[in-house]
């Protein structure tokens, strides 16, 4: 990081402190009869995480999205998997979109805006995203095979409008091109994650301004 860079990230730590938003973090905790699911983040890590949701290729997906945001994100899941996947990868993709919301609190001074082009040998993946309190989510991508591991494939574009849904994001995903089912999967979530760390990044030229004209978000 050059001077310039050095300074700008100083400053930016010198407004989150003076702000309170040092550990942005949130703890979520959702029972219901079909998922017992127990989130912790913290916005300000270093991209720690320990991911227990019973679906192998789904704790592969949320440790990437945690490492390349460095949103630091623990995540205890309990599902009826001898049903199938469904209730397991939606409802940890609200808790988690709701910790994501809680720990933001009003969203003052971050950038709001991220995007990030993430490649994967023969895939490359878009991620747009607006952290603007309205959930909406643009999804485009497929794959030709049912199962990845244990996954049901139809289940991510589940998971991403249910994480946007739950974390108040208008978020747009698409797989320009790729043919590997895996590497598909895994730069969706490596896409997501560079933008969000984008887009929750306090920016030191705004202070403690909420970014928005309307003044609320």
């Amino acid at each position: 990081m050059n001077c310039d860079g050095q300074a700008a990230s100083d400053l930016a730590l010198q407004i989150v402190d003076a702000m309170g938003l040092v550990m942005r973090t949130a703890t979520v905790q959702r029972t219901t009869k079909e998922t017992d699911i127990a989130i912790t983040i913290n916005l300000d890590g270093s991209g720690e995480y320990h991911v227990s949701t019973g679906i192998g290729f789904l704790d592969h997906m949320v440790e990437q999205l945690s490492r390349h945001s460095l949103i630091d994100i623990r995540m205890d899941v309990k599902g009826d998997l001898h049903i199938d996947q469904h209730h397991t990868v939606e409802d940890s993709a609200l808790a988690l979109g709701e910790a994501m919301a809680k720990a933001l609190g009003d969203k003052r001074g971050i950038t709001r805006y991220g995007d990030a082009h993430s490649p994967m040998d023969e895939t490359l993946t878009r991620c747009v995203l607006d952290i603007s309190g309205r959930p909406h989510c643009v999804w485009k991508s497929s794959f030709s095979q049912p199962r990845l591991g244990e996954m049901d494939t139809e289940l991510f574009s589940h998971w991403f409008q249910s994480f946007s849904q739950a974390a108040g994001i208008t978020l747009h995903i698409e797989t320009i091109y790729g043919e590997n089912n895996h590497h598909i999967a895994e730069s969706m979530y490596k896409a997501l994650a560079r933008a969000l760390r984008q887009a929750i990044e306090i920016d030191p030229r705004k202070g403690d301004m909420i970014p928005s004209t309307k003044g609320v978000l």
